[in-house]
């Protein structure tokens, strides 16, 4: 009986269990989860759609934050069964979706570029968060176009690739780029050049290969080609070649220059640039260790007899010629270098093997016979090459030691300079002879000539008004009857009959004119304020008068006015122009002497003249850039009013030193006047009045204005036919 207990108990035990157990799986399995979550574009906004296992009983709640901008939304008693808690979207405003899980809590939060305001809406199971469009956010029309536009929203493409010849046969490799922040890459790929541009795209044009050999620099090729978001340019040089970039605004430049070798250095470059090595030794032989270095480098030691000791040394990653040089040092060795041949021994030795090899050069060329060689020059003057040569100062050289430290030739050489046919007639050893050759080949060389064209510009902008009035009246005076005007008296014909001899009779009759009376009048000026006239135009006032009578015509009021307006403007071009050579001063001038007197000491006087010229003087130096130095002193002088002793003179003088690029043009001094007067002359009270007071007032008005500039336009002649 306790037994048949006990089983029921035990399996009542169970099945309670599993009744728990059928429970949590029932409510494990209720629980909802989030399934997927996608991104898409509709209507011009931008759509999340998570979907999840069971529909939502109410929309989340959720936050907006500004800064950074971000939108979170709280699903409670939901899982995460994406199986990931990162999603990058990457599409018009939204960024990337992040789906973190805390407890039987998950929170979503849309990583968004701009901060924008949202909306949820509850479709079956799924949940769809709308963002509202944000201006300056371009959206595509279709999900796979938006991707599309926003992975290249940040590449720019490339404006230009060109190749240019830079100096020293230098390789110059231009790209225009999109804007300064472009990332760029460098780096030596095996014997190439690679640049890669990050974010960048190449259009069509410019996928090409540029065959670039026929320039002699080192770049061979240059091609250029688009891969993934980065443009990447390989640059293929030939024979030992050092490069370097640089960028300057929106243009990155990169130059590549044949390396230059030094044959007195063991490896070639900037500073120790041999193959690292490690050396650790405890009191090895100088000879053993040198012997060592050999076999590392493949060079070819020669080592003297007198090299000895021994040498404790520890060196890890040092290039191997440095090595050698602290091994050198260490020791007080010294090194000369032949091709693949290295000699050490110690420096005295070295040194004192040298000096005998000087001094038996030295004896050889005491004993050396004298050959003569004739030099035809062009250009240069043979006595000014013979003074170089000797370093005396004279035309004719000698032999012996009379020259100075400056000579050039031997202590036994001699020159002589023949100026008819400007030949030079050297004797000399065969070395020295060689020497004079050559330095003769570049001094013997056409001096290069500039041409220097000014202009200097005189302008004058004058303006005058002059506005003034005549105000006066009168009395007549008339002694006849009023209204009569003019009076006219008297006149009419009288006759007489006279008996003459013969018995006949003559009749005369006398006719008397009238007299006619004109009034007289007295007049008068109360008001004299006429027009002046504009100083230094030479111009006369224009009048307007109107006289005024009464119906008697017994007064009379008269009103003058006179105006005047000058505008004028003139322009004065002077253009001297010269030709001299390098560092020649040149003077070119034209103009007026004039004569005044002077007196003597004596006590008399005598006539001396005075010029009023247009001059330039010009010293032009070319520099090794090609560019024109020029030392200028420009006048211009004019001859002015005349005065008791003499006319005066308006001088405008330029002295100065300016640097001008070849062609260019250049402003080197301006003088501007600006003359303003305005006068006014009124009659007190009267002349304040406002309208009628222009009649008791006068005014005039002056403006002047004068401008000199001065341009300078040197020129480097290439031909005959340039200054012409």
């Amino acid at each position: 009986m306790n037994q048949q207990k006990s089983m029921l108990a035990h399996w009542l035990r169970a099945a309670g269990a599993a009744v728990l157990a059928f429970s949590a799986a029932a409510i494990v399995h209720a629980q909802n989860a989030i399934e997927s979550v996608t991104s898409s574009v509709q209507s011009g906004s931008e759509v999340v759609r998570i979907d999840f296992s069971q529909p939502l009983a109410a929309p989340p709640t959720g936050f907006a934050i500004q800064t950074p901008a971000r939108v979170a939304l709280d699903f409670p008693g939901v899982t995460n069964a994406i199986g990931r808690s990162a999603i990058d979207v990457n599409q018009g405003n939204l960024r990337s979706i992040n789906v973190v899980q805390a407890g039987e809590r998950t929170r979503l939060v849309l990583n968004l570029k701009q901060a924008t305001a949202y909306k949820t809406e509850i479709q079956g199971k799924s949940l769809l968060v709308a963002l509202e469009p944000v201006p300056g956010v371009a959206l595509a029309q279709s999900a796979q176009g938006a991707f599309a536009e926003n992975r290249n929203r940040d590449m720019l493409p490339l404006k230009d690739v060109d190749f240019r010849l830079g100096s020293d046969n230098t390789g110059r490799v231009i790209v225009d780029l999109a804007n300064n922040q472009v990332g760029v890459d460098i780096r030596q790929q095996g014997k190439n050049l690679v640049v890669e541009f990050t974010k960048s795209t190449l259009p069509e044009g410019l996928r090409r290969r540029l065959d670039v050999a026929d320039f002699g620099t080192p770049v061979q090729l240059v091609t250029t080609q688009q891969v993934g978001d980065r443009v990447r340019m390989t640059i293929e040089p030939k024979g030992e070649w050092e490069h370097s970039a640089y960028q300057s605004e929106n243009q990155f430049v990169v130059e590549v220059r044949p390396r230059k070798i030094d044959p007195t250095k063991l490896t070639q470059g900037v500073g120790y640039s041999g193959e690292k090595l490690s050396l650790n030794f405890q009191n090895i032989e100088v000879r053993s260790l040198l012997q060592v270095i050999a076999d590392f480098t493949n060079f070819n030691i020669v080592t003297s007899d007198s090299v000895t000791g021994a040498l404790t040394l520890r060196l890890k990653d040092v290039p191997w010629d440095q090595a050698l040089d602290i091994i050198l040092q260490a020791k007080n060795l010294g090194m000369r270098k032949n091709g693949s041949v290295l000699w050490i021994a110690p420096k005295d030795e070295i040194n004192a093997k040298e000096k005998l090899q000087f001094e038996a050069e030295n004896a050889i060329q005491n004993l050396e016979p004298l050959r003569t060689q004739s030099f035809q020059l062009n250009y240069t003057k043979a006595v000014t090459i013979a003074q170089g040569l000797t370093g005396t100062g004279s035309a004719s050289g000698g032999g012996g030691g009379a020259g100075s430290t400056t000579r050039i030739l031997s202590p036994r050489g001699s020159v002589l300079a023949e100026a008819r046919t400007n030949q030079l007639f050297v004797s000399d050893i065969p070395s020295r002879l060689a020497q004079v050759a050559e330095l003769i080949q570049k001094l013997d060389v056409p001096v290069r000539q500039v041409l220097i064209e000014a202009r200097i510009v005189e302008a004058s902008d004058t303006f005058g008004k002059s506005l003034g009035v005549k105000l006066g009246g009168g009395v007549i005076n008339n002694n006849n009857s009023v209204g009569t005007f003019p009076s006219v008296t008297g006149g009419g014909t009288t006759g007489s009959t006279t008996l003459n001899s013969d018995g006949t009779s003559s009749i005369t009759r006398t006719t008397t004119l009238p007299t006619v009376t004109f009034p007289s009048f007295t007049q008068g000026n109360f008001v004299n304020l006429p027009s002046t006239g504009v100083s230094g135009n030479g111009n006369t006032p224009g009048t307007f008068a109107i006289s005024l009578f009464n119906s008697a015509f017994s007064r009379m009021l008269n009103l003058e006015i006179s105006a005047l307006e000058a505008d004028g403007k003139g322009k004065v071009v002077s253009s001297p122009r010269v030709v001299t050579a390098d560092q020649t001063k040149a003077l070119i001038e034209q103009g007026t002497e004039l004569p005044y007197q002077v007196a003597t000491s004596s006590g008399a006087t005598s006539i001396a003249f005075r010029k009023a010229n247009l001059k330039l003087e010009v010293t032009p130096q070319i520099t090794p850039e090609g560019n024109i130095i020029l030392s200028l002193d420009v006048n211009k002088d004019t001859v002015g009013q005349a005065t008791t002793a003499g006319f005066a003179i308006n001088t405008k003088h330029v002295q100065t030193e300016v640097l001008v690029e070849n062609g260019g043009t250049v402003v080197i001094g301006g003088i501007f006047e600006l003359t303003e007067t305005n006068d006014e002359s009124r009659i007190p009270v009267l002349g304040e009045v406002p309208y009628v007071g222009a009649l008791f007032r006068t005014r005039n008005r002056v403006a002047n204005k004068t401008e000199m500039l001065v341009f300078i336009t040197p020129k480097m002649i290439t031909d005959r036919n340039a200054a012409r």
